[in-house]
């Protein structure tokens, strides 16, 4: 096992097999592959992405069932160990940490990923909510030494709600491109509305959630499919499903829309659609889209905050349209099946979404000597 000043403590929970989880695996397996051992301290472990880390991973399963439940035991960690850094994985994680290396009474330095707008996420509750919300943000957030943003726009955010500067604050892109992308793409077929000759399919990857906004995109759909024939699938799970079945019936094209739910290897599927097409309300930086450019799929997005811009360069790689304006993100995905934006393009506008490059990114922010990685 490496030495302690050679080992990186990643806090987090793995409570689903979403991106978030899968983007925290991919970077434990990137720093892995540069030499740094990883201690993975979790609260939570309910994720199937946990079953892709790799040897030498030293997993730690905290008994407690809720982030801010595990001061206490991540402290006798932080006691017993003593490491160098410990990465907190989300807001929870961060403020635990705080409040556990204060408890511990040790040096440990700190540090923060986010991957969240946060603004937009609160916007429709009560100023008490957001109050509520906010107050531990501004009173924790400045005992942090080093905050790590997933998009430009994170880190404006996050810089406006913990009235923190600015320049505390890092962009690193997300370890979203793997060396093993290609192969698990070229996995056989999934789906029959993938063979060839079928007619093309449009697609969308995420959870059945609010903040995917997938009734605007199925109202989309029936817009693109009364000129033309075309399908449409989505990718994932959540609670929406039933309203999402009712809506596809109600516009008439239930049968041309399939929710196959959650996929292991969503890549076989996103390499034979036609267009991809992110209709969230919100975003970090959504890997998704990312995944589906590294792939050579043309993309249509909302213009979200935050990330959707940065990566397609303000509508130079793909449409971006208004949040919840279906007409408007009909006549993208009909201008991407007309004239698709080329594959090489594409791939070339994610290059710095690559695993390699954002672990030694990562390692170089957070204080490990000999790596080094262009500034994003």
């Amino acid at each position: 096992m490496p030495p302690s000043d050679r080992r990186l403590t990643l806090f987090a929970s793995f409570s689903g097999a979403g991106g978030v989880e899968r983007m925290l695996v991919n970077l434990v397996r990137g720093i892995a592959n540069q030499g740094v051992g990883v201690d993975l301290v979790v609260v939570r472990t309910e994720s199937p992405h946990l079953g892709q880390l790799p040897d030498g991973v030293r997993l730690i399963r905290l008994r407690a069932s809720h982030t801010l439940l595990a001061v206490p035991e991540l402290a006798r960690y932080l006691r017993a160990e003593r490491p160098a850094v410990l990465l907190a994985a989300k807001d929870r994680a961060g403020r635990a940490a705080v409040l556990a290396r204060a408890l511990a009474g040790t040096q440990t330095r700190l540090a923060l990923r986010l991957g969240t707008n946060l603004s937009t996420a609160m916007a429709e509750r009560s100023l008490l909510e957001r109050w509520l919300r906010y107050l531990p943000i501004r009173l924790l957030y400045p005992r942090i030494e080093r905050i790590i943003a997933v998009s430009r726009g994170v880190a404006e955010d996050t810089a406006r709600v913990a009235r923190i500067p600015a320049a505390r604050i890092t962009v690193i892109r997300n370890p979203v491109i793997t060396p093993d992308l290609a192969a698990q793409a070229a996995e056989p077929c999934p789906h029959p509305w993938l063979e060839p000759g079928q007619p093309p399919v449009l697609m969308g990857a995420g959870r059945l959630q609010r903040q995917k906004d997938f009734p605007t995109l199925i109202r989309a759909f029936a817009k693109v499919r009364a000129v033309r024939d075309a399908r449409l699938m989505i990718l994932g799970e959540g609670t929406a499903r039933p309203k999402l079945d009712a809506l596809a019936a109600s516009l008439g094209v239930e049968r041309d829309v399939c929710l196959p739910g959650f996929q292991a290897n969503p890549y076989a599927f996103l390499t034979r659609a036609a267009v991809f097409v992110l209709s969230s309300a919100w975003e970090g930086s959504p890997n998704v889209l990312t995944e589906a450019m590294a792939l050579g799929v043309p993309v249509v997005s909302t213009q979200c905050p935050s990330g959707p811009s940065e990566i397609l360069d303000g509508g130079r790689y793909g449409p971006l349209v208004p949040v919840g304006d279906a007409d408007a993100l009909a006549d993208g995905m009909l201008a991407m099946l007309e004239k698709p934006t080329p594959a090489s393009v594409v791939r070339g506008a994610v290059a710095d979404y690559e695993q390699g490059r954002s672990a030694a990114r990562y390692l170089q922010v957070l204080g490990f000597s000999g790596h080094e990685a262009p500034a994003s």
